[in-house]
């Protein structure tokens, strides 16, 4: 027997808000059954299943999983758009020669890193 990853979960203090961020990150539509005051709320994407599920609980520290973030066009490019949402620079772990990678929060403190395109790759090692 083999099982599959259906959905990646997270707690938040608001899951419609923190939904919504991730919508936008993953270029997703809003599934029409989501409400602002849900206790949870969805991202669905051909690749994933996010679900935001109402706790009030504090983070109360590092998370122990943290999705990797591989964008279309530029990891620079991809870091800027994301601050502009709401994201913040937890650590940059670029390097001068173009590899590297970028630890950012969303608005609810979650880590994601951000990693160079598919194309980036292909052109330094």
């Amino acid at each position: 027997m083999t099982s599959v990853v259906r959905t990646v979960t997270f707690d938040a203090h608001d899951p419609y808000e923190l939904a919504g961020f991730w919508l936008q990150v993953l270029r997703a539509e809003r599934p029409e059954d989501d409400e602002p005051g849900d206790p949870y709320a969805a991202v669905n994407t051909p690749e994933v299943k996010l679900l935001f599920e109402q706790n009030n609980d504090p983070k109360a520290a590092k998370n122990r999983l943290h999705l990797d973030l591989q964008p279309d066009g530029p990891r620079d490019a991809e870091v800027t758009w994301l601050l502009t949402l709401g994201a913040t620079i937890h650590a940059d772990h670029r390097h001068p020669d173009g590899t590297g990678w970028v630890i950012m929060h969303d608005p609810e403190g979650n880590e994601f890193c951000v990693l160079r395109s598919a194309a980036e790759r292909a052109t330094t090692n």
